[in-house]
């Protein structure tokens, strides 16, 4: 594993944790920490409409009333349980934020946990969840590109100004920064029409490509990807992209975590920088994150010694 190369673990909080179980997402936090785990990715929804079957890839894999926590809010309780593994929302449906609300929120936790939270954002495909907070769902697009954008300039040093067909203002302060270097990393989510090139360039640290990407398509991606950054004058070896591993299974056909993670040297050799790893097929409780945590961590030593 290359020095830029990141392992990363997702967690599904709605429908793994629940009542009575809740607070052992903190386990999941430490476990991780102690494994070496680069980053803890948590998802995002606000509220739940009945409609999941207008979700676009494949059926929607749990019941409208499976709770979800906030992630923005289990996060800053994680990073007070760790001392060095990093979280990423995966995806944030920025557009349900306003703003000045998220960029408050997300500085506060970067100042608190010494510069460990990214965020990964996205518009969401719910309509009920814009319709309950009173937004418009047809201009999430819009909303997203203009969020991202007036988090950034309220991250800045100094006073604040924006001007965006959503969001307007001038020489404001919202304090504290960011303690990272430019301010919180952004990865956004989705596939690569024009706006959202557009976004990652201008706005971005990097991509989170759209769950039914095949690896030809982040192929594709990766080199445009890398060549649009330069031609706007950005290091393309700074741009991150993050893919989900493919699951591999061992000789019963149970999924098998070393043999996933040490599929994943073609993505490493492809310049890919964070790999995903669902923790879903590997895990079906919290009473297993010990042994699961266990995994993860050998097979990111062992790829790591392989690929130096």
């Amino acid at each position: 594993m290359t020095s830029h190369t990141r392992l990363t673990v997702s967690f599904p909080t709605g429908g793994f944790f629940g009542a009575g179980s809740w607070h052992r997402v903190l386990d999941a936090a430490r476990l991780a920490d102690q494994a070496g785990v680069d980053t803890l990715r948590l998802p995002d929804h606000v509220v739940m409409g009945e409609r999941s079957d207008r979700y676009s890839w494949g059926a929607f894999p749990y019941p409208v009333d499976v709770p979800w926590i906030d992630p923005l809010t289990a996060i800053a309780a994680m990073a007070a349980v760790t001392e060095r593994v990093r979280f990423c929302t995966s995806i944030l449906i920025a557009p349900l934020r306003p703003a000045p609300l998220l960029a408050k929120m997300a500085a506060t936790i970067d100042v608190l946990s010494a510069g460990r939270i990214e965020l990964g954002v996205g518009t969401g495909w719910q309509r009920e969840e814009f319709e309950a907070a009173g937004i418009d769902f047809a201009q999430r697009g819009q909303l997203l590109t203009d969020t991202i954008g007036a988090c950034r300039a309220l991250w800045s040093p100094g006073a604040a100004s924006f001007a965006s067909p959503s969001f307007n203002f001038d020489r404001i302060w919202c304090e504290p920064k960011p303690v990272q270097p430019g301010g919180i990393p952004v990865f956004f989510s989705g596939t690569l029409t024009e706006r959202n090139i557009r976004r990652i360039v201008t706005l971005g640290d990097g991509w989170l490509p759209i769950m039914d990407a095949t690896t030809d398509d982040v192929a594709r991606g990766a080199v445009l990807l890398r060549e649009r950054w330069a031609d706007a004058g950005r290091d393309p070896s700074a741009l991150r992209i993050h893919v989900r591993l493919p699951v591999l299974k061992d000789g019963l056909g149970r999924a098998d975590v070393g043999r996933t993670v040490e599929g994943a040297r073609p993505l490493i050799e492809m310049g890919i920088t964070d790999l995903q790893l669902a923790s879903v097929p590997y895990v079906s409780s919290p009473d297993g994150l010990e042994q699961f945590f266990a995994e993860v961590g050998k097979a990111r030593r062992q790829l790591r010694a392989v690929s130096g």
